[in-house]
C-alpha cells in the first residue's frame, strides 16, 4: 500500500500501445507448471500424509528432549531444519538485494532538492509516536529472544523491529529515518544476519560437528542448542529488519524522484 501512494501520481500518463505475448506465456507456463506439481501433494490435513506419519511425530517426541527448547516450533525451526531457515534468510536477503538493483538503488545520498515532501507536522502524531516506538522497539527484542519459550522468532521480531522505524519514517520524515538508521548500514546488516547464521555452521564445522550442529558450541547438547539457535535466530532478525527497511526506502526514494 505504500508502495503504491509513493508512487501514485495526480495525473494519468498515456502508456505506449505495445503488446507483448511472451510475459503473458512465460507467466501461464509457470503457471501451469506450478498447478501440476500441485497435483500429487497430500489433501490438506490428511492424516496418512507422510509429513503427518513419519516427520511430525519425531519432532514432537524429540524437539523438546534434545534441544530443551519449550517451543517445539522453535526448535524445529531452528534445529532440526535449520537448512531450511538458511535457505529462507538468503531468500529474504536476495530479494532485498534484487529490488534495491531493480529499483537502481545506490548508496549516492540524494540532494536536497530530491527530498521528499514532509508530511505536515502534526503534533499529536509526534508526541504519540515518541511513546509508541520505544514499546514497538522494546516488544521486538521480546520476539526475538523469547521465541523458544513462546511465539516469536527472528522472522517476526526483524518485521516488528521495521515497522517502529516506518513509523518514525511517516511521522518525522524520511529524510530524518535515514538519518538515523543511513542505507549503508542497512546493506551491511543485511549481509551481516545471513554471515552470522551461515557462520554458526562453520563454527560448529571448526569444532568437529556437522554443519548447524549446534550439540558442539557447548559442553551439554542442550546447552549447545540454546546458544546456536539464539545466535542463528538473531541472524534472521537482522537480515529481515535490513531487508524491510531498505526495501521501504527504496519505494519512498523512488516516489520522490
Amino acid at each position: 500500500m505504500l508502495a503504491t501512494l509513493a508512487l501514485t501520481k495526480g495525473h494519468e500518463e498515456k502508456l505506449p500501445s505495445h503488446r507483448s505475448w511472451l510475459p503473458l506465456a512465460v507467466v501461464i507456463a509457470t503457471g501451469a507448471a506450478l498447478v501440476y506439481g500441485t497435483w500429487d501433494i497430500p489433501e490438506f490435513g490428511d492424516p496418512g500424509a507422510p509429513a503427518q506419519t513419519h516427520v511430525a511425530p519425531y519432532y514432537i517426541e524429540k524437539a523438546v528432549p534434545e534441544t530443551g527448547v519449550p517451543n517445539i516450533v522453535t526448535a524445529v525451526l531452528a534445529s532440526f531444519r535449520g537448512f531450511d531457515t538458511l535457505g529462507e534468510v538468503v531468500v529474504v536477503f536476495t530479494a532485498g538485494i534484487a529490488i534495491l538493483l531493480l529499483l537502481g538503488e545506490g548508496l549516492k545520498p540524494f540532494t536536497a532538492s530530491e527530498r521528499e515532501r514532509h508530511i505536515p507536522r502534526n503534533l499529536i502524531l509526534r508526541i504519540v509516536s515518541k511513546m509508541v516506538i520505544p514499546l514497538i522497539i522494546l516488544f521486538a527484542l521480546y520476539v526475538q529472544f523469547h521465541g523458544d519459550y513462546g511465539p516469536g522468532g527472528g522472522f517476526q521480531a526483524g518485521v516488528i523491529m521495521s515497522a517502529a522505524i516506518i513509523l518514525y519514517a511517516l511521522v518525522f520524515g524520511l529524510q530524518a529515518a535515514e538519518k538515523a538508521i543511513p542505507k549503508p548500514i542497512l546493506l551491511l546488516l543485511s549481509s551481516l544476519g545471513a554471515l552470522i547464521y551461515a557462520g554458526v555452521g562453520i563454527v560448529a564445522l571448526l569444532k568437529g560437528g556437522n554443519y548447524l550442529e549446534y550439540t558442539v558450541l557447548a559442553d551439554t547438547q542442550v546447552a549447545g542448542q540454546h546458544i546456536g539457535i539464539l545466535l542463528i535466530e538473531l541472524g534472521v532478525g537482522i537480515t529481515v529488519f535490513a531487508v524491510m527497511l531498505a526495501i521501504f526506502f527504496a519505494f519512498a526514494d523512488r516516489g520522490r524522484r
